[in-house]
């Protein structure tokens, strides 16, 4: 037969020595669960006859209530110690000074757009915005893109869905271009957008940052991209001066002297003559050195405007030439500050911000400095 005064010892004595609240559990359920020491004794009261169930029955019970109790208070006492230990330990000394608040940053882009908004504007050039969903006209007929270009099919721009009255398919436009079409028609129609005075007429120079859209994504390549498009109408304008231009622009926003630059024939449907941009570098090292070695890098598309062009916006070939140009403002970032991929440009990732960011209150400006 047990002896309940040892087991009692024994279970207390455990009970005393645990030194977690999860080594008190294990005691209770070897104690009191249902394959427990005193479980066993409970049971086997069935067994006993009368005079032994009135005899022992009560010593059982109280032994099986005096180690429930036991067990709480240590488990109490237990739970007690260690949350105060881990309110010691996670304690705030209130006498410190705070952590520096997270600063926020300026995105390479913006401020890569914000330096070709101060040179150009410091050359004479005027901002102008247009939207980013464009009809058809404005965003290839009014720019002479033939109704067959590849550059209207699916695999190029983001068409909208047919209009249900008139069957107009708008597109997510593809360049900020169509914002020069709707500058050159502002000259001989009602104003259409707020950026235009009313009744402006050539000469016309302006800018065009902003938006666009096409279906391309690789590392020089993601759907939603940034350009900024210039355009300069009026009468005697030639390629030298846009030339001059360009170089200029390049020269200012590397911050060098000068730049050694060519320019390759090439066709886009709204400009003729029509020219790339390459200017002379060295990619060895890892890194590109402007005006040296033996390399040279595509870096903006050029022209004069073609005379359709003219014609689509009211405006006489004859009495007025142009020229336009356009460059990808996220390619010139990553050129300008090693930013090797294109695509963690627009992931979000506030640590790739924090590599790359700017201050905010760095803003650039021909005085101070631009980057």
């Amino acid at each position: 037969m047990t002896d309940l005064n040892q087991l009692e010892l024994d279970l207390i004595n455990a009970i005393g020595g645990a030194e977690t609240a999860a080594a008190v559990e294990e005691l209770r359920v070897s104690a009191l669960g249902k394959q427990g020491s005193i479980s066993g004794l409970l049971k086997g009261m069935g067994a006993m006859s009368p005079d032994e169930r009135r005899e022992r029955g009560p010593m059982i019970n109280g032994l099986r209530d005096r180690v429930q109790t036991a067990l709480t208070a240590r488990k109490a006492e237990l739970e007690a110690a260690e949350l105060d230990a881990r309110l010691k330990a996670e304690h705030v000394d209130l006498t410190l000074p705070p952590r520096p608040r997270r600063k926020g940053s300026v995105h390479p882009t913006m401020q890569v757009m914000d330096e070709m908004i101060a040179i150009f504007a410091e050359m004479g050039f005027a901002v102008a915005e247009g939207p980013d969903i464009e009809d058809d006209f404005h965003n290839f007929t009014a720019l002479n893109f033939p109704p067959k270009h590849p550059a209207r099919e699916m695999h190029d721009t983001f068409f909208l869905p047919p209009d249900p009255e008139t069957g107009e398919r708008k597109v997510l436009r593809t360049h900020p271009s169509p914002v020069q079409s709707r500058t050159r028609r502002q000259t001989n129609e009602k104003p259409a957008a707020p950026w235009i005075a009313a009744g402006q007429e050539p000469p016309i120079r302006i800018i065009a940052p902003g938006r666009t859209f096409r279906k391309d994504s690789d590392a020089t390549h993601t759907p939603m991209f940034h350009q900024v498009e210039g355009l300069v109408i009026d009468k005697g304008v030639h390629m030298g001066h846009l030339k001059w231009t360009l170089e200029t622009f390049v020269a200012r926003f590397f911050e060098v002297d000068d730049v050694d630059a060519r320019f390759r024939p090439h066709h886009f449907p709204f400009t003729e003559p029509s020219a790339e941009m390459d200017i002379r570098c060295d990619r060895s090292g890892g890194e590109v050195k402007l005006n040296q070695g033996d390399s040279w890098m595509e870096i903006l598309g050029c022209g004069m405007v073609h005379p359709n062009v003219l014609r689509n916006c009211g405006i006489d070939p004859d009495e007025y030439q142009g020229f336009a140009f356009g460059m990808g403002v996220d390619r010139l970032a990553m050129l300008k500050y090693g930013i090797p991929d294109l695509r963690p440009m627009f992931e979000a990732d506030t640590r790739w911000l924090a590599h790359y960011g700017f201050s905010a209150f760095a803003a650039p400006n021909p005085a101070s400095g631009l980057s």
